[in-house]
């Protein structure tokens, strides 16, 4: 994080997309001491912080994945695919429910063991709630992106949230991260299946 804010191209908004880095931090640094991740769910949520920094870097709108791909590949992605838009925020909208259900489910999980000693743990239903946990907070911060575009000029506003003319994007940025819950929830599914066998 640290590393990404030299030479800030959007120093004001780059520090206001850092605030739920630091937010994700402290939380990963009290979940080694208080509510133990398993190894994948800690593996989860730092590859989702890694990808959280990179997008505060350029503010999600200007992240250079197509350059990036182009020097790689020799291929650009959005003459490819027909895209108007830069997209790499819709991609850590799906990583969110990818990388969150897992961590949710270790909460949920040790929450259940702390107050059912008796009982065993409901799968399925740490399934379904953990996605709802990813739902509920990916909608939490689509509100609390909207207030805090109220304070700044349209301008200002414009490359904070990142819609880029987009008058659906709280709903897709939605529909994706509960796409990517429901993929995590298909791989430990068939992980677990697999295990038992």
């Amino acid at each position: 994080m640290v590393v990404s804010l030299r030479n800030a191209l959007f120093p004001a908004e780059q520090w206001l997309q850092h605030t739920p880095t630091v937010l994700m931090l402290l939380g990963l640094l009290w979940s080694t001491n208080r509510a133990r991740l398993s190894s994948i769910s800690f593996a989860c949520a730092i590859s989702f912080v890694v990808l959280h920094i990179i997008g505060a870097r350029w503010i999600y709108s200007n992240v250079p994945y197509d350059a990036w791909c182009e020097s790689l590949t020799g291929m650009s992605l959005s003459e490819q695919f027909g895209w108007q838009r830069n997209h790499y925020d819709r991609l850590v909208h799906f990583a969110s429910g990818c990388f969150g259900v897992p961590v949710a489910l270790d909460w949920l999980k040790q929450t259940w063991d702390a107050s059912h000693s008796n009982d065993s743990f409901p799968k399925r239903w740490g399934w379904f709630l953990s996605l709802c946990v990813v739902m509920a907070v990916g909608a939490a911060y689509e509100v609390l992106e909207w207030q805090i575009a109220m304070f700044f000029s349209p301008a200002q506003a414009e490359a904070y949230n990142g819609q880029q003319g987009d008058v659906w994007d709280a709903q897709k940025d939605l529909c994706l991260a509960g796409m990517g819950g429901l993929l995590a929830i298909g791989i430990h599914w068939i992980w677990s299946e697999f295990r038992r066998d």
